[in-house]
């Protein structure tokens, strides 16, 4: 058979030979700013390979970004691993000292952003250590320099350095991607993706019994590109052909909606909390979105009543995932060829993800239907070990631990059953916040919802109800702690319940429960807890 490296040039060589006029549209606040077909950004991407290479970047250097959904963010994906550099995603909603501890723990030589960010250069820069030149995604000419280093406009930099190169000559093992985790249960760890690792993860995603892409679609990403390679679709859509939608910063109702009616987009992508605001703006317009079929949702359990909501108001079928950054990150999904069941779970593993149950010392459990346990997987899209480790992060018989805890049905359907660190020891007895989220979660007055631990000077911990109510929703504080009796052991249910007029998020949609315990610890919620049991 012919030798075939797997690396990421394919996609985008493919897209552009087979669907070249296929495009890929950027939006701010719901109208597109630009567009392009395959072909075209396959040119662009490999004259900003040149132009990368022009400024003395070599196989393995780190190039930052710091961007939203664009156009210029995908040609920097394929121009910077396609050359053999490292792409590595930096999460803009961080603060200057955070993103400046990741950007020293990679090296990054090169740093590129959006040009709405700029105003974060002065105090970002003078901590970052091997930085030596900024590119500036969407503008089109030099800028003046930045604390001492160099600034070039892309466009300008790709029109007096690109030029075509060729692509892919390394080896597929090479790394292609580095991403640090969200952090919202511990410190961020950085994840490297290699060309290998991408590639089958790709052929894996777009499986009918996964993501079910074909050149038919027009995908809407809402997932930040600077997250887990927004979940593999800047390479899923151009490896079947499908057109993308790159809504850029803005992901509020209005915009969302205004681009898949006007894109008439067929899927799209995204964490509930983006869902939540698309609904609210439908329910005062009164407009329907006809052409979309499907919403795949990840990031954290979303609450059967808002999959209800989100089924009945769209028309669409509701797909849900699991995944994390470590698996590339797709884990399980649930198909979307097959009914509903009326509980949803996270689906089935693909072919090339494997899944076992464990107990807390890390023992293998016997039977691995029905009972909860520690969930570990393995795969070749899923982490060895962290960047910069020098131990790998797997048990003996190389399986890398979630940090969930899980059941696997009968079919084989994975349920996330919540977070190892999240649990909640009180009286010496553990108590499973993702219980009672996905009680209180079923209630269609409820947008949000998390179970923290608060310290107790007899008990050890003792949970706190926090949820976000559903615009006009009135405060009933004890129907929520009726809702649990009976359905939870009595001393399950929370001390306290507060109403938060939005969570803390992560940069991902996630609940960020790591900023809800410290502004519990911190006295920050005391004005909102309206009840106390």
């Amino acid at each position: 058979m012919q030798s075939f490296a797997l690396t990421l040039d394919k996609f985008i060589d493919h897209a552009a030979k087979w669907h070249g006029a296929r495009t890929v549209a950027t939006a701010s606040r719901g109208a597109i700013q630009q567009r392009t077909g395959y072909a075209e950004l396959r040119a662009r991407s490999n004259r900003l390979s040149g132009a990368l290479l022009a400024l003395g970047l070599r196989p393995g250097d780190r190039v930052g970004t710091l961007a939203w959904n664009s156009q210029h963010h995908l040609e920097l994906y394929y121009a910077t691993m396609n050359a053999g550099l490292v792409c590595h995603t930096l999460n803009p909603r961080l603060t200057p000292a955070h993103l400046a501890a990741m950007i020293n723990e990679a090296a990054d030589r090169v740093l590129a952003i959006a040009g709405s960010l700029l105003p974060m250069l002065p105090e970002l820069l003078p901590l970052c250590e091997a930085i030596e030149r900024v590119i500036v995604l969407d503008e089109n000419s030099p800028i003046d320099s930045a604390c001492g280093i160099p600034v070039d406009g892309l466009d300008a930099l790709v029109e007096a350095e690109g030029c075509a190169v060729a692509w892919g000559r390394f080896d597929e093992a090479s790394p292609a991607g580095l991403c640090f985790t969200s952090g919202t249960t511990g410190k961020p760890k950085g994840v490297v993706f290699s060309h290998r690792s991408n590639y089958l993860h790709t052929l894996m995603s777009i499986q009918p019994d996964a993501y079910c892409l074909s050149a038919k679609d027009t995908i809407l990403v809402a997932i930040p590109m600077f997250h887990a390679n927004a979940w593999g679709f800047p390479f899923s859509a151009p490896a079947v052909g499908a057109s993308l939608v790159l809504p850029g910063r803005e992901l509020d109702g209005a915009s969302l909606a205004a681009l898949i009616r006007d894109e008439q987009v067929t899927i799209a992508g995204g964490v509930q909390t983006v869902w939540i605001g698309l609904l609210d703006h439908l329910d005062v317009t009164g407009e329907d979105l006809p052409s979309l079929e499907r919403v795949i949702i990840g990031g954290s359990k979303c609450p059967d009543a808002l999959i209800r909501r989100m089924e009945e108001r769209l028309g669409v079928r509701v797909q849900t995932t699991w995944g994390m950054t470590e698996m590339s990150p797709l884990g399980t999904a649930d198909s979307p060829q097959f009914p509903p069941a009326a509980e949803r779970s996270s689906g089935r593993p693909p072919i090339g993800v494997d899944l076992k149950l464990t107990d807390a010392a890390g023992v293998t459990l016997p039977e691995q239907r029905g009972v909860v346990g520690h969930l570990k997987v393995k795969g070749p899209a899923i982490i060895d070990r962290y960047f910069g480790a020098t131990e790998d992060a797997l048990d003996a018989e190389g399986y890398f631990d979630t940090g969930d805890l899980a059941t696997i049905d009968a079919e084989g359907s994975l349920t996330i059953r919540g977070r190892s660190k999240d649990l909640i020891k009180s009286g010496g007895e553990w108590i499973n916040p993702a219980e009672m989220e996905a009680i209180i979660g079923r209630d269609p007055r409820v947008g949000q919802v998390a179970v923290i631990g608060k310290p107790h000077p007899k008990w050890g911990e003792r949970p706190v109800l926090v949820v976000e109510l559903r615009h006009g929703e009135a405060d009933d504080a004890q129907a929520f702690v009726e809702a649990l009796r009976g359905r939870v052991a009595d001393w399950w249910l929370p001390d306290e319940v507060v109403r938060l007029p939005s969570m803390p998020l992560a940069a991902t949609g996630k609940i960020d429960k790591v900023r809800l315990r410290a502004a519990y610890a911190e006295g920050e919620l005391d004005r909102h807890v309206v009840s106390v049991r």
